[in-house]
């Protein structure tokens, strides 16, 4: 897995979103922005991108990933 895929995956699966991620040998960052996050709390966006990441999670491919999730560019400081 590599960090071109997991952009790809996030960006697919939350339509609209724009995802930076980084890291090689399963272990990555994401700082995804994605306007469905509105009034979500952290543990309910990270759960978001979780699960589009979850076969990936499970089978070993994705070791672990860091996030950051931001409802919309003003949120990034």
């Amino acid at each position: 897995m590599n960090k071109d895929k997991i952009k790809e995956i996030i960006e697919n699966t939350l339509q609209g979103s724009s995802a930076e991620v980084d890291g090689s040998e399963g272990k990555f960052t994401a700082n995804i922005v994605y306007e469905g996050f509105k009034d979500l709390n952290t543990i309910k966006r990270h759960k978001l991108v979780y699960n589009s990441l979850d076969s990936y999670i499970k089978s070993g491919e994705l070791h672990a990933i860091s996030l950051k999730t931001y409802a919309n560019t003003d949120e990034i400081s």
